[in-house]
């Protein structure tokens, strides 16, 4: 199992992964699941991914050799040579449409899930910063201002503070806090999501650079986040009414 969260707002885009592929009692192993898939003066791709390792790795595979081109005369189709983040997206999901085929074929007769899902952030030259939820038959939706976030993988333990505190006007900096906060919460219901986790923070505007941070059990502000957001929610019980009721027929 594993939780990948994308924030999208109107200061910037938050990429959060863990790392987390198997857990148990005496079997844990870690595997990077935020991905650089280009990086340069003119574009800046990243991918989340939650499902098959074995896919996930076929599809990168695939992007880094490039897909066929349609037409014979021209290059092979990367993402580095992309025009736009819709075409960036759209080679995306073809990758993964064709890795899907590949491992299947490989596991026919088997149970084995081969699904994989994204979320994929950036910019391509001048062209808007764009958030995707890339499914894993290959087609995608755009994160909107009307739900400024994208999950996938374990979702349900980290969606209640999202749902109540993000909105298109929230800072890159409270993004990122109420994104660690949801992982808080999805790692303390559920030990198949652990750290270290892995987080990008790409700003809206151009001037700043991007903020890249991996953050384990000894990252200090991690620790006190959690710590603080445990004393914060016992003391915000405590101020809350008891249920009235509760003293009915009582002498």
């Amino acid at each position: 199992m594993t939780y990948c969260l994308g924030i999208r707002t109107k200061a910037g885009v938050v990429l959060i992964a863990d790392t987390r592929t198997n857990a148990g009692i005496d079997n844990i192993s870690n595997f990077r699941k935020l991905h650089t898939l280009a990086e340069s003066p003119d574009r800046l791709i990243v991918c989340a991914s939650a499902g098959s390792l074995s896919t996930t790795q076929n599809m990168l595979a695939l992007l880094e050799e490039g897909l066929d081109a349609h037409d014979v005369e021209e290059e092979r189709r990367t993402v580095a040579r992309m025009p736009s983040m819709f075409r960036v997206v759209s080679l995306i999901g073809e990758a993964l449409m064709i890795a899907r085929r590949n491992v299947a074929r490989a596991l026919v007769g088997s149970s084995i899930n081969v699904d994989v899902s994204l979320l994929v952030g950036g910019r391509v030259g001048n062209g808007p910063l764009m958030l995707f939820l890339v499914y894993s038959e290959g087609n995608f939706i755009e994160c909107l201002p009307d739900c400024p976030f994208a999950q996938i993988g374990e979702l349900k333990y980290g969606k209640p503070i999202l749902d109540r505190t993000l909105n298109w006007e929230t800072s890159l900096e409270e993004a990122v806090k109420v994104g660690l906060l949801s992982f808080d919460a999805t790692m303390r219901s559920n030990l198949s999501v652990g750290l270290p986790l892995d987080l990008i923070v790409i700003p809206e505007d151009r001037a700043w650079p991007a903020v890249q941070r991996r953050l384990d059990e000894n990252d200090q502000y991690l620790r006190k986040l959690s710590s603080d957001w445990g004393r914060l929610m016992n003391d915000a019980r405590q101020q809350i009414d008891a249920p009235d009721f509760m003293d009915a027929g009582r002498g």
